[in-house]
């Protein structure tokens, strides 16, 4: 039976372990289709695998299996979760990286922040959502590491999901997980739209939070530091030096025409962005 899985974690490639987890997954299903999102995730950096993943499952097959694992936690009493959406599995520690995924399906509102935060909370997942805390050895890979739940554990376990092996075989139904609040933009007093750099790509692209449905018009001012430009472009090479548009995924972005605009702005993930009315433009 083929099954498309996916692979995101901040193994890096230096090292053996993203190449153990997919040996593991074709030992037991050698037909399933495995597609690596991102294996580039900064150490422990929850945050950052939950925004990657959040961007680009919705383009995968309907019933992808995705595997998250960034896993600070690995080897303590933290839960290993299977997430079953509409659309597609997610296999991840419970320890937020789901955040953004349960934002999406979830018909109540999820806690939202002002900025970037950790904070965990405890959410009660309605009935669009299925969460399974994996608890049965038997679709395991043995002896089980304390410290490589991604090979041992996630793995089989997804491997066994694309063969066909139902959810509830894996462990027990759980109505809450853990989830981080959600970084919104906010608008201030002078109607400015507050919001903050959520991920900088490989470009050195800062990625914001503020969607291009937060923006009433183009003609506006986007300040970082003692930064502004004026006005959003189309696309990138129709401006020169610092420039902002909308990015493939929607959100407002701060680019530097064939550089880096982090290392020109010495831009950090969680810097503040404003976005002012401008008629002049």
């Amino acid at each position: 039976m083929d099954g498309i899985i996916t692979l995101t974690t901040d193994f890096g490639s230096g090292d053996a372990y993203v190449a153990a987890v997919k040996g593991v997954i074709l030992t037991i299903n050698p037909r399933a289709t495995i597609v690596d999102i991102c294996h580039s995730i900064k150490p422990q950096n929850i945050f950052e695998a939950a925004f990657i993943i959040s961007t680009v499952h919705n383009y995968f097959p309907k019933g992808t299996i995705h595997v998250v694992v960034v896993d600070p936690g690995v080897g303590s009493s933290r839960k290993a979760l299977i997430l079953k959406t509409h659309s597609a599995l997610f296999l991840a520690p419970d320890n937020g990286v789901l955040s953004y995924i349960v934002a999406e399906v979830s018909a109540s509102p999820i806690y939202e922040s002002n900025n970037i935060s950790l904070n965990l909370r405890s959410r009660k997942l309605g009935g669009e959502v299925t969460a399974i805390n994996i608890t049965n050895p038997e679709y395991w890979q043995k002896p089980v590491s304390t410290t490589f739940h991604g090979r041992d554990i996630f793995a089989p376990v997804a491997a066994y999901l694309s063969l066909g092996v139902p959810v509830n075989k894996f462990g027990k139904k759980i109505t809450r997980i853990h989830v981080f609040p959600i970084p919104r933009p906010y608008q201030d007093a002078y109607g400015n739209i507050i919001g903050l750099i959520l991920h900088i790509d490989s470009f050195g692209n800062l990625i914001t939070n503020i969607k291009s449905t937060d923006l009433k018009t183009r003609q506006v001012n986007i300040s970082l530091g003692a930064h502004c430009i004026r006005g959003i472009s189309s696309f990138y090479a129709q401006g020169k030096g610092l420039m902002a548009l909308i990015g493939s995924n929607g959100y407002l972005e701060i680019s530097f025409a064939e550089g880096s605009a982090a290392a020109v702005l010495n831009a950090r993930v969680g810097d503040t962005v404003t976005v002012s009315p401008n008629t002049t433009l």
